[in-house]
């Protein structure tokens, strides 16, 4: 069955056919268009556009369509039938052809007052929006691990880094709980994008809209939609929802890489933070010592194949004229292996962060480098009235003759102290202390144990909640 063959003379060449098909990737959109055109024919029904029996035998044709393929009696495919003819070159004409077979005439009237390209807008939206929730869910888990991970190690004091190099001493939660603030950005963003994708473009037709008198608005609230996108070129036309989504899951993947870069880094032996478990590791086939956090590489990895299903997008769109064209095909792979790979990898994280266990005592081994604690010397002297700016060089002075000296910090003499400034007493060894540096902290959501116990509380409530 060719759709438009009454216009032609000479039948697609099947090389055409194998070029331009799509069904060999929209076939997954088969429950989304079945869902789309029952909604649409009990609308044609309740219109009086269809008749009571043709849409009841429609709807029946479409379940049992719905049970063939979701059992494998029936699998959706491209292939020419006996007259040389070509059968479907996507879901919707490999779904409707299927329904002609099975309820007769009935079934050819499914497509009045619609176009394929309403139609599969409608079935990405209703896809996109099953996709935006699973991807939400798992980014739930991977933040409740990571909170697990803040409580299990809730006292640990770490180094915190600033490129790359030691900056000031941290809770080791407070580490964990930056993730989680990164991760909740993202589901929030997602969420959003949720609720601008949820509305619905059935009935736009191939552009301009439809001579029959159609309720949009009701098909709109059978398929649990907010609203209509009422502009009918607009809502063919366009793929906002779906740059979207691909957007906020890159950003995902972004935090993703950030988190697997350190697991890859703090599990080396030079720097011995953590151990990831056996299960999320792999070895060496000519090393027999080696144990790989390949896991976390695949996943730094993957980010940037989401990426690229970003840009190749944005750049099917880039210089598209209205309304639709035939470039929109190349939408649904990249939307597809974006979910996929998210979730995989949201999935993946969450488990192998599980099973990491972090090394207390190298943690502690780090405390022993109290230049860590320069930044409170500086502002031990600002509280004595020294401005910022002149506190700092001469903390700089002393962590210059520390190293010189091969000391730390807390070995300088006090003589070395005041020859810097008279503003140091004996009181400023009391601040070359790690954990006295941290329950100093007054700022909100800094570092200090009240305020990440706070976080941790917080966390727990609010991710309690959904």
């Amino acid at each position: 069955m060719t759709l438009w063959k009454g216009r032609f003379s000479t039948r697609l060449h099947p090389r055409a056919l194998a070029f331009s098909s799509s069904l060999p990737f929209d076939k997954k959109l088969y429950r989304e268009d079945i869902e789309g055109s029952l909604a649409h024919a009990a609308m044609l029904v309740r219109q009086g556009i269809l008749t009571r029996e043709e849409g009841m035998k429609i709807r029946k044709g479409l379940n049992t369509i719905l049970r063939e393929i979701s059992t494998g009696k029936f699998v959706p495919e491209v292939h020419l039938n006996n007259a040389g003819r070509f059968v479907a070159e996507d879901i919707h004409m490999a779904i409707e052809h299927r329904l002609i077979e099975k309820v007769g005439e009935a079934g050819g009237k499914l497509h009045t007052a619609r176009s394929r390209n309403d139609q599969i807008a409608l079935d990405e939206r209703l896809y996109l929006r099953s996709a935006i929730s699973r991807v939400l869910n798992n980014i739930r888990k991977l933040q409740k691990t990571l909170l697990g991970k803040a409580e299990e190690y809730g006292d640990v004091v770490m180094p915190g880094y600033t490129h790359l190099q030691q900056a000031q001493p941290i809770l080791l939660p407070h580490h964990f709980l930056a993730y989680v603030a990164m991760l909740d950005r993202d589901f929030e963003r997602l969420e959003n994008c949720r609720v601008r994708a949820n509305k619905s473009p059935l009935g736009a037709g191939a552009l301009a809209g439809t001579s029959f008198p159609i309720d949009r608005r009701s098909v709109a609230r059978d398929l649990q939609f907010d609203d209509i996108l009422e502009n009918s070129i607009d809502a063919v036309a366009d793929r906002d929802a779906l740059l979207e989504f691909l957007a906020g899951s890159a950003i995902v993947m972004m935090h993703l890489s950030r988190l697997c870069e350190e697991l890859v880094l703090w599990s080396t032996q030079e720097w011995s933070f953590l151990t990831i478990g056996d299960a999320w590791t792999t070895g060496s086939s000519i090393m027999p010592q080696k144990k790989n956090p390949d896991m976390a590489e695949l996943v730094r990895a993957k980010t940037g194949r989401v990426y690229g299903n970003l840009v190749a997008l944005l750049t099917v769109m880039k210089g598209l004229p209205l309304a639709y064209n035939r470039d929109l095909q190349e939408d649904k792979e990249p939307l597809f292996d974006t979910e996929k790979t998210v979730v995989e990898c949201l999935e993946i994280s969450s488990a192998m962060l599980s099973s990491a266990s972090f090394n207390r005592s190298r943690f502690e081994e780090q405390w022993n480098a109290d230049h860590l604690l320069a930044t409170d010397l500086a502002d031990y002297l600002v509280r004595k009235g020294m401005a910022f700016r002149k506190a700092h060089t001469i903390v700089g002075e002393l962590v210059s003759r520390s190293v010189r000296k091969g000391i730390s910090l807390r070995k300088l003499s006090l003589r070395d102290y005041r020859r810097q400034s008279t503003l140091f007493s004996e009181d400023l060894y009391d601040l070359l202390d790690f954990r006295t540096s941290l329950a100093g902290k007054k700022s909100a959501g800094s570092t200090s144990p009240k305020e990440v116990k706070r976080m941790i509380l917080s966390w727990k409530k609010k991710l309690a909640s959904k």
